[in-house]
């Protein structure tokens, strides 16, 4: 061999070797999903959305295993990937259960154990009731349920999650009194009032949008200040043009990662999950189910993540689920 092609070997072997070990960080195994909830709900909804649609479009080396881990209203997801200090192939999605549990449980977990990489949307509460059901309106419903109280029974996921919060913020604002019934997932909660076990639900539109589709629930008021700003979501009144009284609850999808990650791979996942938002498939998803696209990273998400816990808390204590 000559010098000059033996130099030459050795310049490119260089080349490659620096270049690998500066070259920007990716996952090296398949990335675990978890979700801290159940099958059907509005997170697994999600999660199972996002994993394909990151490999359709290339958008990672390796592919996104949801893993769902519900027990505990999600605390067992959120201390498994607690415990998971340093591992940056593992990423979690979190609902407001993020506050909820550790705030009702004392489980030893807070949002600050885990990284923050992205908020990639706020989710809708609705109003539902079964299609054949002779109220048109939220005020018919709930002058109903207020002459017998107790009677009438609201499904929703978990105890002392999202769905109950919503349930007292109703009982204190109209005057009246439900009949809480809890279940493992926001799919479960739809079944049960298309069985007509239950009398009304607070599902997120996700989680109860092919039952509506299908004629077999009806929306009667959104959670919220303002209308779905969406085809067909749009026809749907607010709380308060259905009934005067201004009401308004939205929960957090969002991404974190264990603690103990470096920079590069929280950035990593930041710039992953921001491409995903920019695909037409997540367009028309935000659409289809309902969400309000809402990406938000950094010190901006940081501090929102801290506002909401303080409004959990207090929403908590004033409905009775905490001291």
């Amino acid at each position: 061999m000559s010098k000059r092609i033996l130099s030459a070997w050795c310049f490119t072997l260089c080349f490659l070797v620096v270049g690998t070990a500066y070259a920007a960080w990716e996952p090296a195994k398949p990335v675990e999903f978890v979700v801290p909830a159940g099958a059907g709900g509005g997170a697994d909804v999600m999660a199972r959305f996002l994993s394909p649609l990151i490999s359709k479009h290339n958008l990672a080396p390796k592919p996104f295993i949801v893993v769902n881990k519900s027990g505990g209203a999600g605390a067992e997801g959120f201390m498994y990937v607690k415990g998971k200090k340093g591992d940056s192939q593992t990423i979690i999605i979190t609902l407001s259960n993020l506050f909820t549990t550790p705030i009702a449980t004392g489980v030893p977990f807070n949002w600050k154990d885990l990284t923050p990489i992205t908020r990639l949307a706020l989710d809708y509460f609705v109003l539902w009731v079964p299609a054949d059901a002779p109220y048109n309106t939220a005020k018919e419903y709930l002058d109903a349920v207020k002459k017998e109280p107790e009677k009438f029974k609201m499904a929703g996921t978990g105890t002392a999650q999202e769905d109950q919060i919503i349930t007292i913020m109703l009982e204190q604002n109209f005057g009246v009194k439900f009949t809480y019934v809890p279940f493992k997932g926001g799919g479960d909660v739809a079944v049960q009032l298309v069985g007509k076990h239950v009398e009304s639900t607070v599902n997120n539109p996700a989680e109860a949008v092919s039952h509506w589709k299908a004629g077999r629930l009806k929306p009667l008021a959104v959670i919220d200040s303002t209308r779905i700003a969406l085809p067909e979501w749009d026809k749907i009144p607010t709380m308060k043009e259905a009934t005067g009284v201004d009401l308004s609850y939205m929960m957090l999808r969002g991404i974190f990662a264990p603690p103990g990650i470096t920079q590069e791979q929280q950035a990593y996942y930041v710039n992953l999950l921001k491409k995903v938002t920019e695909t037409p498939e997540w367009q028309k998803y935000i659409s289809d189910f309902g969400l309000k696209s809402a990406f938000l990273t950094g010190p901006d998400y940081v501090k929102w993540v801290g506002e909401q816990e303080g409004i959990h808390k207090n929403l908590m204590t004033k409905g009775g689920l905490i001291k």
